[in-house]
């Protein structure tokens, strides 16, 4: 959604990266640029007003004139001041001291809700709580049977004693559904409440007697990034009518400009808690304003993609593979279960937008093709539990056996053998280098022959070569002697050289963040 955005921005601070001295103009034409950047991907003209402002009046302020990369300071402030637009800091929901913690949701018809209540019910779940849905929707049209199929598909309990489709009392429900998480042990009750094509006064009534019936710890108003500057409308609306406590951003993964979205938390004042970005129940995040910021600045979002490798992956599996990678002993079932540890993460193109630098190749990233992964799966299960272990014993016959079994050609099946031993060979050979594998201790009978000519034929050598420890080092060490403490004195160049009076404190060296 935020591409153009990024390609823009990314683009306009890249011109910076080249001059080691910004002049007021500089900042100034970026400024401009910046501006335009913002406002083409639909960011409300008050709060781009006021980055602006903010961007130019540090970026000509003595953080940057004085620095030994202004440049690199200019895009560290754009940065900071994007991650204050977008909420500062995580904001984690508020739980209830006595349990149940009730979540209402509120908002337009079509933005999302019923997924949505599913989406946080599975990731509810993921953090051990018990939560329940309840089906306070009574007036869209199988609204109630739509909130019990995600549900079911979310593995949680839905309270709905009434069939909706005009019938029944939303209210009585709400007060129902409480009492009932109560009865049953459910520490969460996420409330679906009814929405409407646009914002009018039967909606906001409704939504208002649910509020005040059940009194929920969180009021999460939903909005449809897609909408535009409807949404910077609605949100207001909403909440002089009805009050919220955090946003939540939904069907992110559109190819709308998304720029009021990021207008919600700064006109509103109300932070984003939460983040869809998918039609999978999986597809739903916490809102962390410093990775959007990243992200949008085409700087990737690491911590996010090493928190999904980490609930994607055993911990005790990936040690085994660990410790296997040093000793050569990786089979293919081992590859298989890396395999569908990274299916799990997501779409592969998706996980590599995270990685910096990734925005610079959107074409290529849009062309990974996850039916491949799916096709390498099933080569390796149509293989035996001995073929997968020893890919040797795989002749003729049986490359024919197992290409017909998983409906691939031989040419694949042989194509994934000779890649795996090329891939464990490679892996070896890099777990020797990191001291992966008992410390190197797997090394060939070749390679310890070849080790141990060296030492006995270049003896001499290596004791003229590495007299101090390490090549180049004089005897004795750094320069002072002994191994120990070097003494700078020694060092041309070094500190003892630096004019009389000098302060080190002045420099006004770059923060890092």
């Amino acid at each position: 959604m935020f591409d153009t955005l990024s390609d823009r921005l990314t683009s306009v601070l890249q011109n910076l990266r080249g001059k080691g001295k910004l002049s007021d103009a500089d900042i100034d034409a970026t400024a401009r640029e910046i501006r335009i950047a913002l406002l083409e991907a639909d960011v409300a003209l008050p709060v781009v007003r006021e980055f602006i402002k903010h961007v130019k009046e540090r970026a000509k302020g003595a953080e940057v004139s004085e620095a030994l990369n202004p440049a690199q300071q200019v895009i560290k402030i754009v940065n900071e001041e994007l991650v204050g637009i977008l909420g500062g800091e995580t904001r984690r929901v508020n739980l209830a001291k006595n349990p149940p913690t009730v979540i209402m949701l509120a908002g337009l018809q079509g933005s999302g809700k019923t997924t949505l209540a599913g989406k946080l019910a599975t990731w509810l779940k993921s953090q051990g709580h018990a939560p329940m849905l309840a089906a306070c929707d009574l007036q869209r049209p199988n609204a109630v049977t739509q909130l019990q199929v995600v549900g079911e598909r979310a593995g949680v309990t839905t309270f709905a004693p009434e069939p909706g489709n005009g019938v029944g009392d939303p209210v009585d429900v709400a007060k129902r559904s409480i009492e009932e998480a109560r009865r049953a042990q459910h520490d969460v009750v996420v409330v679906d409440t009814a929405g409407r094509l646009g914002v009018d006064e039967e909606l906001m009534q409704q939504a208002a007697d649910i509020r005040d019936a059940v009194q929920p710890d969180e009021t999460l108003f939903v909005v449809d990034a897609m909408i535009g500057q409807d949404a910077v409308t609605t949100a207001e609306a909403f909440r002089d009518g009805v009050g919220f406590t955090g946003v939540v951003l939904t069907k992110l993964d559109g190819d709308a400009r998304g720029g009021a979205a990021l207008s919600v938390r700064q006109v509103t004042g109300e932070p984003i808690l939460f983040a869809s970005n998918g039609e999978k129940l999986e597809d739903f995040d916490v809102f962390h304003p410093d990775r959007m910021a990243s992200r949008i600045l085409g700087m990737g979002d690491m911590l996010t993609l090493i928190e999904q490798a980490e609930q994607a992956f055993d911990q005790e599996k990936a040690e085994q593979a660990a410790s296997k990678l040093g000793t050569g002993d990786m089979t293919l079932e081992d590859f298989l279960e890396q395999m569908q540890a990274v299916r799990k993460m997501g779409p592969i193109g998706n996980l590599l937008g995270m990685l910096p630098g990734a925005g610079q190749m959107k074409d290529q990233l849009s062309q990974v093709d996850d039916g491949q992964i799916d096709r390498l799966q099933a080569i390796i299960r149509g293989m035996t539990p001995a073929e997968r272990e020893n890919p040797k014993i795989i002749n003729a016959s049986r490359r024919q056996r197992i290409a017909n079994g998983s409906g691939v050609a031989v040419r694949e099946v042989n194509d994934l053998v000779n890649r795996f031993y090329e891939a464990r060979k490679m892996m070896q050979q890099m777990a020797g280098k990191f001291g992966f594998g008992g410390g190197g201790g797997s090394a060939t009978k070749k390679q310890k022959k070849g080790r141990k000519n060296k030492k006995g034929k270049n003896k001499g050598q290596q004791k003229q070569k590495m007299p101090g420890g390490f090549p180049g080092m004089p005897p004795g060490g750094m320069p002072g002697g002994g191994g120990g403490t070097p003494d700078m004195s020694q060092l041309g160049g070094g500190l003892n050289d630096l004019p009389p009076g000098f302060d080190p404190s002045k420099l006004k060296l770059p923060k890092n963040k």
